[in-house]
């Protein structure tokens, strides 16, 4: 198809009085300030960019002079984007606004666009904030891997849906007031998480307590005893690594990095011991399903997990402790326990280790004053605490589902935008290819005015 019939054919897509243009058509790229040197000015490295739609440009105020060499210019009403990645892959992007005398300067690594006369700036940041422009500046990037970025030339060349001056005004109002609720939306859900986490927190705190079974006990004296770890357990060991290393099967071994979520997860880069080293090298680290680890090397401590029975027998490295549970404490509640953390805290203000790292020993493990009600009262704690998870899970669930929804809504509304599906057409609009026509007989993208700016003395 010719580049002619192909730009009939997209023409027809668009609502009507709307028309393709490049972005060199509307507004001037990378456009330089002059002002006096000694006049402050905003200073916005990358990080200044937002992320979201509605985010604004966080800046420093600094002196012209300091800044108007080897840092990108803008005015306020100028759309920045990042150019290279990962910032670019991430979103950033924004409007200058507020600047100290209306100027402003800043990384390198974004680019600037100055809208010309009859171009909402709000409208060319929802076009350079969606997903379709980013997909193909995405490919289109150049450089090596690590620091790709947008090509100047796939930025100008870029043909925007042009909608008619008035509508474009009415498309970034529906946006600002739309996306601000999708905002607020998504800072509700964003204060779930940290809810249930202190929820799971507080039940496994009234579990250790006894105050989860306060009425299950029906106004009896607790009968829970205190007793050392290597008192309660039938086994307390941390593990050791293989001198003559690993096989490619054989006894599963476990790493810090298998416990996650509080469980074994031995899909991440597994490893095995040959049976032969399990049964002698590292017969002390043996581990049964149904046994309890913990992590002793940190930061963070405090992964727990109990042993799945997926394999008849498994081993641990030195990172790592089991506690086995014994006639006198189940699994799930030396799980819970230690889940808890009330052991850790207990000993953790006394370990030592190198500059990051927090180890806890053996002998503390072996230490750990535990709480140990009767057996049945286990039981019943066991049961209450994971009908509480289980409860707390389904919540879960359905926040994710939430947030993964209302993630899409931004992406969703910016590309109606473009199909002229947001707002309502306005057939006394004038054409946006009157305004293009007035674009092309003046100076390339003249840009509005942004207020007075200083010139050089």
């Amino acid at each position: 198809m010719s580049d002619v019939s192909e730009s009939v054919v997209q023409e027809a897509t668009l609502p009507d009085g709307w028309t393709f243009a490049p972005i060199a058509r509307l507004a001037v790229f990378n456009p330089k300030t002059d002002a006096a040197e000694q006049q402050n000015c905003g200073f916005a490295p990358m990080q200044g960019l937002g992320t979201r739609y509605l985010d604004k440009l966080a800046f420093e105020i600094r002196p012209w002079g300091e800044v108007r060499k080897s840092y990108t210019h803008f005015q306020d009403g100028d759309v920045l984007i990042a150019k290279v990645t990962p910032c670019f892959e991430n979103g950033k992007a924004g409007i200058a606004r507020d600047l100290p005398n209306g100027i402003g300067a800043g990384s390198s690594e974004f680019c600037v666009f100055r809208p010309a006369q009859g171009i909402d700036e709000r409208y060319l940041l929802a076009w350079l904030s969606g997903e379709d422009f980013r997909r193909r500046a995405t490919v289109a990037m150049t450089g090596s891997v690590g620091l790709k970025r947008v090509p100047k030339d796939f930025f100008l060349s870029e043909q925007i849906p042009l909608a008619p001056c008035a509508e474009q005004r009415r498309i970034a109002d529906k946006l600002d007031t739309v996306l601000a609720r999708v905002d607020a939306v998504n800072a509700r859900l964003a204060r779930v998480a940290p809810i249930l986490k202190r929820f799971r927190q507080s039940v496994l705190a009234a579990a250790t307590s006894g105050r989860l079974t306060e009425d299950w006990r029906g106004g009896v004296p607790s009968d829970w005893e205190t007793m050392r770890a290597e008192e309660v357990c039938s086994k307390v060991q941390s593990g050791g690594t293989p001198k003559a290393g690993f096989a490619n099967d054989g006894v599963p071994f476990l790493k810090v990095y298998n416990i996650v979520d509080q469980k074994v997860s031995f899909d991440y880069k597994p490893q095995f011991v040959s049976h032969e080293i399990h049964r002698s090298e590292l017969r002390k680290s043996q581990v049964e399903p149904g046994d309890v680890l913990m992590n002793i090397v940190g930061p963070p401590l405090g992964k727990v997990a109990i042993v799945p029975d997926e394999h008849a027998s498994w081993n641990i490295n030195q990172a790592i402790t089991l506690f086995r549970p014994s006639d006198r404490v189940v699994s799930r509640w030396i799980y819970i326990v230690l889940c808890e953390g009330a052991p850790i805290r207990e000993v953790l203000s006394r370990t030592k280790g190198s500059v990051g790292q927090v180890n806890i020993s053996l002998s503390q493990c072996r230490a750990f004053e535990l709480p140990v009600p009767s057996i049945n009262e286990q039981a019943e704690i066991v049961r209450r605490v994971e009908a509480l998870f289980a409860f707390a899970d389904r919540l879960e669930a359905r926040l994710k589902a939430a947030q993964t929804a209302t993630e899409r809504l931004t992406p969703s509304l910016l590309a109606k935008a473009f199909r002229g599906e947001l707002v309502p057409q306005d057939p006394n609009d004038e054409p946006a290819s009157e305004l293009l026509k007035r674009l092309t007989t003046t100076a390339p993208a003249s840009p509005k005015r942004r207020g007075r700016v200083a010139k050089t003395e």
